[in-house]
């Protein structure tokens, strides 16, 4: 085989590995990136949501790689009780909770539009049958309570509503977090991050 014919054979091997190159990198970008870390929905009221109990624990789940989005009562920008804002990015009616591993309510006194919402009850009840992990801070554990999800279960809540938990057949402590099989609980503000590393606890755990 003469010099000519060799080099034209390597030449087309050298193209088709070229083309080939170009194909691959081209289906890598154009590849939807897959999420494998898990996706949490947190739902705080359009007015009067409690800052840290939302953006704390927010911070905490995304650092984990966990993809957060926040459900209101209006896709309003949202209002924190210490003025912090939030635009929302979905409304609550639009929560589907089969869609979320870690369902989340957020407290502060706006909370309490959904103390007795028959919506938000649906929402923590598919969350508890879907075995997804679900928590609430501050005066949002009553919203489990009323929705009828925390019976026999240890919680925790902000003090003015513990006793209102107690009578609902939950056993309320007041400690700052509480963890009781995919339910997370956390009795306010200071205890934000916490909340937000023990929601992570429970969902890796349960991921595994």
């Amino acid at each position: 085989m003469n010099r000519l014919k060799i080099g034209r054979i390597a030449k087309f091997f050298f193209s088709l590995i070229l083309i080939f190159l170009i194909l691959d990198v081209h289906l890598s970008f154009s590849r939807p990136v897959q999420d494998n870390k898990g996706k949490a929905v947190l739902i705080i009221a359009n007015s009067n949501f409690r800052d840290e109990e939302l953006f704390e624990t927010k911070d905490v789940i995304e650092d984990s790689g966990v993809t957060v989005t926040v459900a209101s009562d209006s896709l309003k920008t949202a209002e924190g009780m210490l003025g912090g804002e939030t635009k929302p990015d979905i409304t609550i009616e639009t929560v589907e909770v089969e869609d979320y591993d870690i369902v989340v309510f957020v407290g502060g006194r706006g909370a309490t539009i959904y103390l007795d919402d028959l919506l938000a009850h649906r929402i923590a009840k598919k969350a508890v049958s879907g075995n997804k992990v679900l928590g609430a801070i501050c005066i949002a554990p009553l919203i489990l309570a009323n929705a009828g999800v925390i019976k026999e279960k240890r919680v925790t809540s902000w003090p003015g509503v513990c006793e209102k938990i107690i009578e609902k057949g939950a056993n309320c402590t007041g400690n700052s977090v509480e963890i009781d099989g995919n339910i997370v609980t956390a009795n306010g503000p200071k205890a934000a991050k916490a909340f937000g590393e023990a929601l992570l606890k429970v969902f890796f755990k349960t991921e595994n």
